[in-house]
């Protein structure tokens, strides 16, 4: 009650104000019904509440096997000495413990929730004061309102409801990045393209020399077996020779001996 008369006060000094210096321009914002119209941020909220059950779910087990612990010890405690049961007792006290540390560490001042939503929703909620500072300096609001904050607002004409602009803004805003950003991948994508194509022309550089290479050794093997086999085929042809013309002259002997023979008788 007495944070009601609060703002009812700080609101009617507000409205006094605007009364007294007519010149000033007032608009307002009702920053969840931005927020809830923004994928982005839904996206975001929603893996934040997934992490957050995950983490509830954990601790929940924790305290539950605690549970279990001190059932376990009041059941069994008459049949246990004094030492055990300090032990167990003491055992407890170390899980509580850790528990109480491991919720600190979730769900504490600087916990891994706080960081997580920094990261994942802080961007967003900087994107939409952006883009109020933006229609404020051009449209030349003195004052801009959230209507879902703390400040209660018993009447508010529609007609200085900026949310639609903001979220507008924020929608061109999210285009050109993602022009941008598609123009950044383009980008990259034709620079590896250039960088793969690049390698590929080396590629086939090193296959034709490879190949240069393959093709000038086997003409080498050619010519070499061409010529051996040329060698091959003049000596064969000399030994033909060789062999013919001492038949003849075998042959050129033997007629000569016949007619003296014949010439004899």
């Amino acid at each position: 009650m007495k944070k009601i008369k609060l703002t009812f006060v700080l609101l009617l000094i507000v409205v006094g104000v605007t009364v007294a210096q007519k010149n000033q321009r007032i608009a307002y914002i009702d920053m969840d019904y931005i927020l809830q119209n923004i994928p982005q941020y839904i996206e975001a909220q929603n893996a934040l509440n997934d992490k957050v059950a995950k983490w509830k779910a954990n601790l929940d087990k924790e305290a539950r096997s605690i549970e279990v612990l001190k059932t376990d010890l009041s059941n069994e405690k008459a049949i246990l000495t004094q030492e055990l049961i300090n032990e167990r007792e003491e055992d407890i006290l170390v899980k509580q413990e850790a528990l109480r540390k491991l919720e600190s560490l979730y769900f504490g001042t600087d916990g891994d929730m706080y960081i997580l939503r920094k990261k994942l929703i802080q961007p967003i909620q900087d994107q939409v004061y952006n883009a109020v500072q933006t229609i404020a300096s051009r449209k030349k609001y003195d004052f801009v309102f959230d209507k879902s904050g703390e400040l209660i607002m018993l009447y508010s004409n529609k007609k200085h409801d900026i949310s639609p602009l903001v979220l507008k803004l924020i929608k061109i805003d999210v285009k050109k990045q993602d022009k941008i950003d598609k123009v950044a991948a383009r980008k990259k994508l034709l620079d590896n393209e250039s960088i793969s194509e690049e390698a590929k022309q080396k590629k086939a550089k090193k296959e034709a020399l490879k190949k240069k290479r393959v093709n000038e050794r086997e003409q080498r093997i050619k010519n070499i077996k061409e010529k051996r086999e040329a060698s091959l085929k003049a000596r064969a042809k000399k030994q033909r020779l060789l062999k013919e013309k001492r038949e003849a002259l075998k042959k050129a002997k033997e007629e000569k001996r016949n007619k003296k023979a014949q010439e004899k008788k």
